[in-house]
């Protein structure tokens, strides 16, 4: 009779434990409309609507167009749009009024603040190298030293077999092949931060003044990274500066890059990776990871960020961007290596994803 009983109750239980299994399922597929993001916090995107328009770097260009197509499946109700003309360009779009969002990996100068139209944050979203590619025939690996590599953007180094650069590479055979150096003709974060970089590791070598553009003294110039890595392609004895995920894209040949402990660092995502790790962190959410100290950092790594207005016109295009960045933060990560970039480190996503409260509309 107890043993009867005692089965009577393992029975109910295992059908209570079904039941309430099936009832966590059903009511998980009837209520799609909030998505869990990997930060663990809940969004309803299926209640978000409207067009947001971006433009700026087009350093972060492949991530971002990622991430759009991943959102629309989130989000159906918004559309993202993203047109990569240059971070000065990008800065300047917000400010006129004429974009919802800013992509750009330099901050805005204080003297052109008073352009904007309110009070604006920075996002942080991803990191990548900045590398440094050349074409040059016979030559497959190269390494650079930032006092090297300021002397051949400066234009004192002018042909590939020169002392500084043979110094660099022992037991290479190089060419007396003229350098091309090529450039962007756009404003452009990837300048800033290259040219930043330059001045950081090499400011005896490097006198020019760094910004989104620079007056570099002999060049080729092409518009966006994608044009910057063209010229590098068609010219056999070019180098230029180009990020990450252009630079696979195009099949280019990299150069190793001696960081701030003397090693030679080839760009890739791990470099990247441990040079945030060193990066200090402002208030504002800016960083910088360039040149920064570690065996195992990658030198020229740049940040990027997304800026909007704090104050937005209306409700719906204000609860439609912090999804957008909710997004970005959050499911969103997971799309950075694919696309050839870094995720942010734990601490300073979750900081952005706190200010994201800060919108308001």
């Amino acid at each position: 009779m107890r043993s009867s009983k005692r089965s009577l109750v393992w029975l109910l239980a295992i059908l209570t434990t079904v039941g309430l299994v099936a009832g966590a399922c059903g009511s998980s597929n009837s209520d799609s409309s909030t998505a869990t993001t990997k930060a663990g916090s809940s969004f309803d995107y299926k209640s978000l609507s409207g067009t947001l328009n971006g433009s700026g770097a087009t350093f972060p260009k492949n991530f971002y167009e990622d991430a759009i197509a991943s959102f629309k499946d989130v989000a159906s109700g918004v559309t993202v749009n993203y047109n990569a003309v240059g971070s000065g360009q990008g800065k300047k779009d917000l400010a006129a009024g004429t974009s919802d969002w800013a992509g750009s990996d330099s901050t805005v100068k204080d003297d052109e603040k008073a352009s904007f139209k309110g009070e604006f944050l920075y996002f942080p979203t991803v990191a990548a190298p900045i590398t440094v590619s050349y074409n040059l025939s016979g030559v497959t690996t190269l390494q650079l030293s930032a006092s090297t590599l300021a002397k051949i953007f400066m234009g004192s180094i002018t042909t590939w077999n020169d002392a500084a650069i043979a110094a660099d590479n022992p037991g290479v055979t190089l060419p007396a092949t003229a350098i091309t150096v090529a450039v962007r003709s756009d404003g452009s974060g990837t300048t800033s931060n290259f040219s930043k970089y330059l001045v950081a590791a090499a400011p005896t070598d490097f006198t020019l003044t760094a910004g989104d553009t620079v007056a570099w003294p002999k060049a080729q110039a092409g518009k966006g990274n994608a044009g910057v890595a063209q010229i590098v392609k068609d010219t056999n004895g070019a180098i230029g500066y180009v990020d990450l995920s252009d630079a696979l894209a195009t099949k280019l040949t990299t150069a190793a890059i001696k960081n701030k402990d003397g090693k030679y660092v080839a760009p890739t995502l791990a470099g990247a990776t441990a040079a945030l790790a060193g990066a200090e962190v402002k208030s504002d959410l800016t960083y910088n990871a360039l040149n920064t100290a570690g065996a195992e950092t990658y030198p020229i790594t740049a940040s990027t960020y997304v800026l909007v207005y704090k104050s937005i016109g209306t409700p719906a295009t204000a609860n439609a961007i912090r999804g957008w960045l909710t997004y970005l933060l959050t499911d969103g990560q997971d799309l950075a290596a694919d696309a050839s970039f870094a995720p942010l480190p734990t601490s300073l996503r979750d900081k952005a994803i706190a200010q994201i409260a800060m919108i308001q509309g």
